[in-house]
């Protein structure tokens, strides 16, 4: 068949510290590596780029902390490509997927691939956005989340995908994919395959292509982020006669703490009071940001 298979792949630190008391990650760029989901991508790429008797290529953006995991992809058979960008740039594209993703199709200059793999999310960020935004980019299919792929043959001798994913419960989904497409895997179900010792030797010391992508950022930007607020919960309403439900409501029947009288006293004590017994009944909790609803 021929054609390109692209697997674009996420090197990063899978072992960063983070600080307990800020909340600030430490990532050493010398241990970056592929996550089980990017590892599965590549081995998925070489699968089927074998099957198909086409090129596989394998695309980081990064700097030369990248190289590492890129040369184990050109150890195991596949062409190579690191997209760099100025240091200032690499912040705002890591966190601007749609970004990101034009930065790497771009890297493609103008060739379509017939298949791009990648995981369904990077260990570095995990929103799972970026195959989406590729698909946009390339205007091409998309399916996420999958677990499996095999090569099918059409009567007419085309050639198409088909992928399970994975479903709540327990449940698995079986598709067709046409081509091209971009499909994201989990890091499941394969492991990448070990290259051989003559071909590590080869890839130590070969030269990793680089091209520029300059920054291009997305209409749409986020300029800041809060962590998730949890629901409030549930009560049942009380029953009964108004008495019997205003003491449920109270929970003067089941507490055996004496009733807390304030005052007189001016609104911010009174407020203060207010919220010390939300807290002590678990209806609120401090938070770092303000109070939060429990």
């Amino acid at each position: 068949m021929g054609g390109l298979v692209v697997a674009l792949l996420r090197c990063t630190d899978l072992r960063a510290e983070v600080d307990p008391l800020s909340g600030a990650i430490t990532r050493e760029p010398r241990t970056a590596a592929l996550s089980a989901s990017d590892a599965a991508a590549l081995e998925h790429a070489l699968r089927i780029g074998s099957a198909w008797g086409a090129r596989v290529l394998a695309i980081s953006l990064g700097g030369p902390e990248v190289e590492g995991p890129l040369r184990e992809a050109l150890a195991l058979g596949a062409e190579v490509l690191r997209v760099a960008t100025h240091q200032s740039y690499l912040e705002e594209l890591v966190a601007d997927e749609q970004a990101l993703a034009r930065a790497l199709v771009t890297a493609l200059a103008g060739e379509l691939p017939d298949l791009v793999l990648c995981a369904d999310r990077s260990a570095d960020r995990g929103t799972g956005a970026l195959p989406a935004f590729v698909a946009h980019e390339l205007g091409v299919a998309q399916a996420p989340g999958l677990v499996s792929l095999e090569l099918a043959s059409l009567d007419g001798g085309e050639t198409e995908l088909l992928a399970e994913r994975r479903l709540d419960y327990g449940r698995r989904e079986r598709m067709r994919v046409p081509l091209p497409a971009v499909c994201s895997v989990e890091g499941a179900g394969v492991r990448l395959r070990r290259a051989s010792l003559p071909a590590s030797l080869a890839a130590s010391g070969a030269t990793i292509p680089v091209v520029d992508a300059a920054l291009v950022p997305s209409a749409v930007r986020v300029v800041q982020a809060r962590p998730a607020r949890p629901r409030p919960r549930h009560l049942p309403a009380p029953t009964g006669t108004s008495r019997e439900r205003l003491l449920a409501l109270t929970g003067a029947l089941l507490s055996h703490e004496p009733p807390v009288v304030v005052g007189p006293v001016d609104a911010p004590e009174a407020a203060d009071a207010l919220l010390e017994f939300l807290v002590h009944h678990g209806y609120l909790s401090r938070a770092p940001s303000g109070w939060a609803v429990t």
